[in-house]
């Protein structure tokens, strides 16, 4: 869906996007964001000169294996400090700064799985400028756009700030988390280039990659998602819907803090607060873990991350609990 396709670009890029008017954005429907990011590695493994692809450390779990079935090497950042529960700025920026030039960069746009760490706008800005200066490859996974501040384009700040200055870089989007749509398996791949030509390029190849992996995507999803984008009276109240998601979220990590805080919980748990989108990387250990599962029936990964979508103001006292339990071996 030709349509599909050009307001998704527009979501992320901004319908008055240089790139976007200069016709140096290519754009491809695909099954939703782990279907992008396949396709982006694909065509990467076929014509692009460096097959090194970096990911933070930690990342989604199923990232490497999109870049290793694709036949990518795989190497790591650091990105998440254990200490503080925070970025590891410069250890990130030491880590790129000594990857090969053209070697591919994964990066999360906003939300980052797992930890609930992003970067600041201006820890992007000398991103941007480090991984151009060694002229790197952005890819960036674009799974949460509009859930960490409620709002769309504040949220694609960190890739816009890649496509403004006239460089490359790919984004993988997705509506499964923003439009609660993961049933459906929409999803879109956009490739920035440096030329309109390059794009046209660019386009054929991608249809010779899709078409003997999965020949066309499914249009009802689609269909579901352009009807929104292209409405402004039903755009307007996705977003408030999406805001209203968001501040739920947000709610949901300060009932936390303060019910950690209320039971003494050993520790300091700021970074509950302090984290943002979807995810918690809570610091509990795989014991931690393990002992909530079979003591309280609390299910989450052996990582500690906590998905705090998947709580409610009701659940959050015997979640509180539990921490409590785990943490210092008392049960509540």
């Amino acid at each position: 869906m030709a349509e599909f396709n050009k307001l998704s670009a527009q979501l992320v890029f901004g319908a008055d996007s240089p790139a976007m008017k200069e016709n140096r954005v290519t754009t491809v429907q695909c099954l939703a964001g782990c279907g992008s990011l396949r396709t982006g590695a694909d065509f990467l493994a076929k014509h692009y000169h460096q097959h090194t692809v970096y990911l933070s450390q930690p990342t989604y779990g199923n990232h490497p294996n999109f870049f290793l079935a694709a036949g990518l090497t795989l190497k790591t950042y650091r990105y998440y400090d254990p200490i503080t529960r925070g970025l590891d700025f410069q250890g990130m920026l030491d880590d790129l700064g000594s990857a090969p030039s053209g070697a591919i960069v994964l990066f999360q746009v906003c939300s980052h799985n797992p930890t609930g760490v992003d970067p600041t706008l201006h820890q992007w800005e000398q991103i941007r400028q480090l991984v151009r200066s060694k002229g790197l490859l952005p890819f960036f996974d674009n799974a949460y756009q509009g859930i960490v501040s409620g709002s769309l384009d504040m949220d694609a700040q960190s890739v816009r700030m890649f496509v403004t200055d006239g460089g490359e870089c790919l984004v993988a989007h997705s509506y499964s988390k923003i439009m609660g749509l993961y049933g459906e398996r929409v999803g879109a791949l956009s490739i920035v280039c440096k030329t309109a030509d390059v794009a046209k390029r660019v386009e054929s190849q991608l249809k010779l990659v899709i078409r003997p992996m999965y020949s066309n995507p499914p249009i009802h999803g689609a269909s579901i998602v352009t009807a929104i984008l292209k409405d402004r009276e039903m755009f307007d109240e996705w977003t408030v819907e999406l805001k209203a998601m968001i501040d739920r979220i947000i709610h949901l990590r300060q009932q936390l803090y303060d019910a950690l805080r209320d039971r003494g919980t050993p520790g300091d748990w700021s970074h509950i607060m302090k984290q943002v989108g979807m995810y918690t990387f809570s610091g509990l250990n795989a014991e931690q873990v393990a002992f909530m599962t079979k003591e309280y029936h609390i299910y989450m990964s052996s990582d500690g991350r906590i998905n705090m979508a998947g709580l409610s103001a009701k659940t959050v006292p015997y979640l509180a609990d539990a921490i409590h339990s785990a943490v210092t071996g008392i049960n509540l």
